[in-house]
């Protein structure tokens, strides 16, 4: 299962929305991973979410495949749509 989304919040994702992306990640059974820019990162890992250094209005796609994907998704959209909290 998979959601693409643009990144809302001024500053992207640098490290406080990346770590609360790769913390909101790991709480899921299923296997996430984010696609942006051509490249596959691990959405569990602080390096691999850094490493993609999008900014405000880039796309990414968050997919999701396990046990608990459709909550993983709505979540981590639920989380970027709301800008991180910014």
């Amino acid at each position: 299962m998979e959601k693409t989304i643009s990144i809302k919040n001024e500053s992207g994702l640098h490290a406080r929305p990346a770590g609360m992306f790769v913390k909101k990640a790991s709480e899921f059974k299923s296997n996430v991973e984010i696609l942006a820019k051509g490249k596959t990162v691990n959405a569990k890992s602080i390096m691999g979410v850094m490493s993609l250094g999008l900014a405000q209005g880039e796309e990414l796609t968050i997919i999701a495949n396990g046990s608990d994907e459709q909550e993983a998704i709505t979540e981590l959209v639920d989380l970027v749509s709301g800008g991180f909290g910014e």
